[in-house]
């Protein structure tokens, strides 16, 4: 209804700190982003490379397939003829027939200062339209600041924003650019954008989860 959905717990503690633990190891990562460098905010972020860390990979995996499902509704809902196979192994196949081969799950990293503006991840022809993010440190402990912001562009009015609460190991499932929204005309089409406010103090890692795979 809002826009998104929460999975309390996906990882432990230990699990979220194995993987934070992760972002200086730079064998796994097949580039790194400094945010600052292409006016998408601040802070920095890694791609992981092929092969991905076991964790990573069974995720994209195990949220794969319900979510095509709801993937495939939303398109019927929109009039768009694509719809996604039951298997991720088919949809990246399909990516990488048309040249997107590079992997898209990544580590983002936030230091106070830090932010994330607004932006849809969107790496070419094939997209896959939802995708989840893992909180994996501790707010109020770890950091402070740097709320997971949603904004919904709706037709003809102002966009609306929401603020969606998230403690460590939690997993947010969102939109990736648009979805469907039941109106008093019928079903129209809302874009969506993500980001992260600014972070007040502290150190916040996320780890990113997205299932189609880039130019």
């Amino acid at each position: 209804m809002n826009g998104y959905a929460i999975v309390p717990g996906m990882l432990t503690a230990d699990e979220c700190a194995a993987m934070a633990a992760q972002y200086e190891q730079g064998q796994l990562f097949r580039g790194r982003i400094v945010m600052a460098q292409h006016g998408f905010g601040s802070g920095e972020y890694q791609y992981f490379r092929y092969p991905l860390p076991s964790t990573v990979a069974a995720l994209r995996q195990a949220l794969y397939g319900p979510l095509a499902a709801i993937a495939n509704r939303w398109h019927g809902l929109l009039g768009m003829d694509t719809r996604f196979p039951a298997e991720h192994a088919q949809f990246l196949a399909r990516c990488h027939a048309a040249g997107q081969q590079r992997p898209t799950p990544l580590l983002l990293r936030y230091r106070p200062g830090d932010y994330n503006c607004l932006h849809q991840d969107l790496y070419g022809e094939h997209v896959f339209p939802l995708q989840a993010a893992v909180l994996l440190s501790q707010p109020g402990a770890d950091f402070e600041g740097g709320e997971f912001v949603l904004t919904e562009q709706r037709p003809r009015q102002q966009s609306r924003v929401e603020v969606v609460p998230l403690t460590r190991g939690d997993m947010v499932i969102f939109p990736v650019a648009e979805r469907p929204v039941q109106g008093a005309r019928g079903v129209y089409r809302a874009g969506m954008r993500h980001g992260v406010s600014r972070l007040r103090s502290g150190l916040r890692h996320t780890l990113g989860v997205i299932f189609h795979d880039a130019t």
